[in-house]
């Protein structure tokens, strides 16, 4: 059988740092709901299990409750398989009682309870849904004892985190390393790390299917599960399902030629206008190439969806020739020694010592535009 394995869609997270960008990051989202429904139709995987968070937080406003379920609901040959996680866990009368109360569409199937649940004719799914934020002890035991019918396919669906493995979740919610060999399951499907992550022979982290940090999962991704009967291994393969490319990178520059070579790496991306990067560049400048500098990267912010630049590690290296060119009188050239002497200050903090290499920077920038050049 085939199934589509996902998790962490967190539906309704907010992006408030984008500003009126904010609304397409949200969107993109339920538009990778979408995505895993086409993927779930071309690959004739008739189940797609979702490992938990489906919503960013447990009191969703009525319009964010009900647009992922009504995306799920346009895939009618799609069974699509719930459990609470620690963002969205299952309260009396919170969100999934909410949702109860409004109606499931019929190929939606929420489960509540540990108990055993078909996955059509050929095998059983184990949910260990979460009933609160963090809980101490392992849901997922349950499974060991779950009884099933000889010669069915038994899969696991949880929420947490692997005891003794770094999975970079919310470290509550443990689950046992070897969950699968104690309860003879054949594929464990588990959600909490926003990053695709195998941790046993047949134990996947299935990733956010659209991105969402930095310094995490690049590209949103869910996995196509196949197995061939129960106790067979399961063949796992990735496939992309997000928009938006999340990239951090740091890079040393000391010339402009540096500048060329990052720019030239940046401009050969494909994905350009929908890549998010965070670029934190340190090394030292003269004050003409900080400047060209500046406007290199606004240009670039231009060709991006977004670019975030840090700055606080990249210093200023003026030249003789750039203290001739701020003030030939020798007033401002005075004022921008004393600058380059609090941007080089030990004693300062790294904060102020940035502050005052870029008011030098500003000086040069304004005095370059309004002195007149000096005949040669």
């Amino acid at each position: 059988m085939r199934v589509i394995h996902t998790a962490d869609w967190q539906i309704g997270k907010p992006f408030r740092n984008f500003g009126e960008k904010e609304s397409v990051l949200r969107q993109a989202r339920l538009s990778a709901i979408e995505a895993i429904g086409r993927l779930a139709m071309d690959e004739a995987a008739g189940h797609v299990l979702i490992a938990g968070d489906l919503y960013d937080n447990d009191q969703p406003v009525q319009k964010t409750l009900l647009e992922p379920l009504e995306r799920m609901r346009g895939f009618t040959g799609v069974a699509w398989h719930v459990i609470p996680g620690n963002h969205d866990p299952h309260r009396g009368q919170g969100l999934w009682d909410r949702i109860a109360s409004i109606g499931l569409p019929p190929n939606v199937h929420l489960h509540l309870a540990p108990e055993p649940a078909p996955l059509g004719a050929d095998a059983v799914l184990l949910p260990a849904p979460l009933r609160r934020k963090s809980e101490v002890n392992d849901l997922s035991e349950w499974m060991d004892g779950a009884a099933t019918s000889e010669g069915l396919i038994r899969i696991g669906l949880a929420h947490g985190s692997i005891t003794g493995f770094d999975s970079g979740g919310e470290a509550n919610n443990p689950i046992a390393p070897d969950r699968t060999k104690r309860a003879g399951l054949d594929y464990l499907a588990l959600g909490d790390w926003h990053r695709t992550m195998q941790v046993g022979p047949a134990t996947w982290y299935a990733g956010t299917p659209e991105a969402d940090r930095f310094n995490s999962q690049e590209l949103g991704q869910v996995l196509l599960v196949e197995i061939a009967g129960a106790g067979a291994p399961p063949t796992v393969s990735p496939r992309r399902t997000g928009t938006y490319r999340w990239i951090s990178q740091t890079e040393t520059v000391s010339s402009l030629a540096d500048m060329d070579g990052i720019e030239a790496q940046i401009r050969v991306r494909p994905d350009l206008s929908s890549t998010i990067m965070r670029l934190a560049l340190d090394g030292a400048l003269p004050l003409d190439a900080r400047a060209v500098a500046g406007q290199r990267l606004a240009q670039i912010e231009a060709a991006m969806f977004w670019l975030e630049v840090d700055l606080d590690r990249l210093s200023v290296r003026p030249t003789e020739e750039d203290f001739e060119r701020i003030d030939f009188q020798g007033v401002l050239r005075e004022a921008a020694g004393t600058l380059q002497a609090l941007a080089a200050d030990p004693a300062l903090t790294e904060l102020e010592r940035h502050r005052a290499g870029e008011a030098l920077v500003q000086m040069f920038l304004m005095t370059r535009s309004a002195l007149p050049e000096r005949a040669p």
